[in-house]
C-alpha cells in the first residue's frame, strides 16, 4: 500500500465525483457568519432552492458585532444591516445562529472547536480565509468565496481542485517570552507571503507535538498569510483531551470508536510530499512586523531593514512601500517604536491561554498614558472563563478597556477601528494597509508582546520584562 499524507486521507474519504472538471468534495461542517453569508444567501433565493443540509450548518455573529455593550445601537448602519440578515436568513432555512447574547456566540473560527463541532477528519468551509484554524484538529478547512457558499448550501459539496501539499517540520524548545505566534511570524518571514501557495501545509516536528490546542490553532490560523490553501497538524492524545465532553463531540461508547478512527489520521511513515521545510526555533526571539504583510517580520531585538538589503527588485520597492506607509526608517530598532493602541483578540490569538499569557504580563503594571488598549475575548465561554479566574479584573486595573467578544480590530468593519496614523500592536493576523482603519499602522506580535508594549508605550521585548507576580509561561496565574 502506497504510504499516505494526513491530508491524502482526508481528501480522498470525502471526494464523492471525479467525473466533473473539478473533484467534487462532501463537506461534513459549513460556517458562516454576517459579512460573506448575506450574498449567498440571497442567492440561494433567486434559484429558489434550500438549504440542503441545515444541521451541518452553523452561525454566529462576529465580524460586525458590537464590542463594548451588547445593548447599544449599532453605530454602523451596514454592520447592523449585515447582522439582522445573517439571523433572518437563518431562522428562514433553519441554520443553527449564535446571535449577539447567545451564551455559544463569538468568532466562529473559535466556536467551532470550542463546541466541539470541529473534529478530526472532517471537511470544513467558511467565507472567511482563516478557516485554516481548523486544520489543528487534523481537519481539512480552506475558506470560500459567496458563491462557493451558496454551493454548500444548497449541495453539501463544493467542487475543488487537488491541492499539493507540504510540510514544515518544526522542532526545538520554545524559548522563554516565544509564543506559536512568534513561530508561524518567523516561517511566513523565512518562505514569503507566497511560500505555500497551492499546498496544504501538515505542521509536524517536537515543537507540534508540545504545543496546546491553542497553540496549535495560531500556526494554522496564520500559514494562510503564508498563502496556503490549508494547515493541518496530526490529530493525538492532546487533541482528544481538548475535545473530550464537548457539546457535539461523541458520547460514550461512539467517543471511544471515533477516537479510535481518528488516531489513524496521520500521515503513513515514508509518505511524500511535495515541499518540506524544516524549522528549528532553539535560539528564536520573540517577532514583531515592521511593514504591510506578516512576511515584513523580525525579532524584537534587532533593526528595521534597509530596503537595499533586499536581492529581488519587487521585494525592494514593496519594502520601500511598506516604510512609507508606516513612517518607519531603516536601522531603527524594533523594540524603539512607540505604540498608539494595543489590540489583544482576533481569530489568532484570543484564547484563554492567549488572554492568560498577556495578563501575567500585565499582572501590577499599568497602561501608559499614551496608549489605549483593548482585549476582547474570542467568545463568551473565553469571557466566562476568564472573569472567573480574574484575568478581567487584572486587565481593568491595568488599565485595559475589558470588552464583549467579537473580531474587533482585527478586520476593521465595526466601530473599533484606530484613528489615521495610529500605531497598533495587535494580535491579529494582517497588517495591510488600512486592514484597521485608513491610514493605520500595524504592527503583529504575540499576545505578551502586545501586552508589554502596551504599558511600556513601545515594542518591547518581552524576555526583558519584570513580572511582579513572578510568573512565566506555563505557570499557573493567580
Amino acid at each position: 500500500m502506497t504510504p499516505k499524507t494526513l491530508f491524502e486521507k482526508v481528501w480522498e474519504k470525502h471526494v464523492i465525483d471525479t467525473s466533473l472538471d473539478l473533484p467534487l468534495l462532501f463537506i461534513d461542517l459549513h460556517l458562516i457568519h454576517d459579512v460573506t453569508s448575506p450574498q449567498a444567501f440571497n442567492l440561494l433565493k433567486e434559484q429558489g432552492r434550500t438549504v440542503r443540509r441545515p444541521d451541518l450548518t452553523f452561525a454566529s455573529a462576529d465580524h460586525n458585532v458590537p464590542t463594548t455593550d451588547r445593548n447599544l445601537e449599532f453605530k454602523d448602519l451596514l454592520a447592523k444591516k449585515q447582522v439582522d440578515a445573517l439571523i433572518k436568513n437563518c431562522k428562514e432555512f433553519g441554520v443553527t445562529v449564535y446571535d449577539l447574547d447567545h451564551p455559544d456566540n463569538g468568532i466562529v473560527h473559535i466556536i467551532g472547536p470550542e463546541l466541539g463541532l470541529t473534529t478530526p477528519g472532517k471537511t470544513i468551509v467558511c467565507g472567511d480565509s482563516h478557516t485554516s484554524t481548523h486544520g489543528a484538529f487534523g481537519a481539512f478547512a480552506f475558506g470560500i468565496g459567496s458563491s462557493e457558499i451558496t454551493h454548500v448550501l444548497a449541495t453539501q459539496t463544493l467542487p475543488q481542485a487537488k491541492p499539493k501539499t507540504m510540510n514544515i517540520q518544526i522542532d526545538g524548545e520554545m524559548p522563554d517570552g516565544v509564543s506559536s505566534k512568534d513561530i508561524i511570524l518567523r516561517i511566513i518571514g523565512e518562505i514569503g507571503t507566497h511560500g505555500g501557495v497551492g499546498h496544504v501545509v501538515e505542521f509536524t516536528g517536537s515543537t507540534v507535538k508540545n504545543m496546546s490546542m491553542d497553540e496549535r490553532m495560531t500556526i494554522c490560523n496564520m500559514v494562510l498569510e503564508a498563502g496556503a490553501r490549508s494547515g493541518m497538524i496530526a490529530p493525538d492524545e492532546t487533541t482528544f483531551a481538548y475535545l473530550k465532553n464537548r457539546k457535539f463531540v461523541p458520547k460514550g461508547e461512539k467517543w471511544n470508536e471515533a477516537v479510535a478512527e481518528w488516531s489513524e489520521l496521520y500521515s503513513d511513515p515514508g509518505a511524500v510530499y511535495d515541499k518540506t521545510v524544516t524549522i528549528n526555533i532553539d535560539n528564536l526571539a520573540p517577532q514583531a512586523t515592521w511593514g504591510t504583510n506578516p512576511g515584513q517580520v523580525t525579532s524584537i531585538d534587532k533593526t528595521i531593514p534597509s530596503p537595499k538589503s533586499f536581492t529581488g527588485s519587487n521585494e525592494r520597492t514593496a519594502a520601500e512601500s511598506a516604510l512609507d506607509y508606516m513612517d518607519l526608517n531603516p536601522a531603527t530598532n524594533m523594540n524603539e517604536i512607540e505604540i498608539d493602541r494595543i489590540f489583544i483578540g482576533s481569530c489568532t490569538n484570543a484564547r484563554i491561554e492567549d488572554l492568560r499569557l498577556a495578563a501575567q504580563v500585565a499582572y501590577g503594571h499599568k497602561v501608559h498614558n499614551n496608549v489605549t488598549a483593548l482585549v476582547v475575548p474570542g467568545s463568551y465561554h473565553i469571557k466566562r472563563r476568564a472573569e472567573q479566574e480574574g484575568l478581567d479584573k487584572v486587565f481593568i486595573d491595568a488599565g485595559f478597556e475589558w470588552r464583549e467578544p467579537g473580531c474587533s480590530m482585527c478586520p476593521g468593519m465595526n466601530p473599533d477601528i484606530a484613528n489615521p496614523g495610529d500605531r497598533v500592536a495587535s494580535t491579529s493576523n494582517r497588517n495591510f494597509e488600512g486592514r484597521q482603519g485608513k491610514g493605520v499602522r500595524t504592527h503583529l506580535v504575540s499576545p505578551a508582546m502586545a501586552a508589554a508594549a502596551a504599558i511600556t508605550g513601545h515594542l518591547t521585548d518581552i524576555r526583558k520584562w519584570n513580572y511582579k507576580g513572578g510568573l512565566r509561561k506555563n505557570e499557573a496565574f493567580s
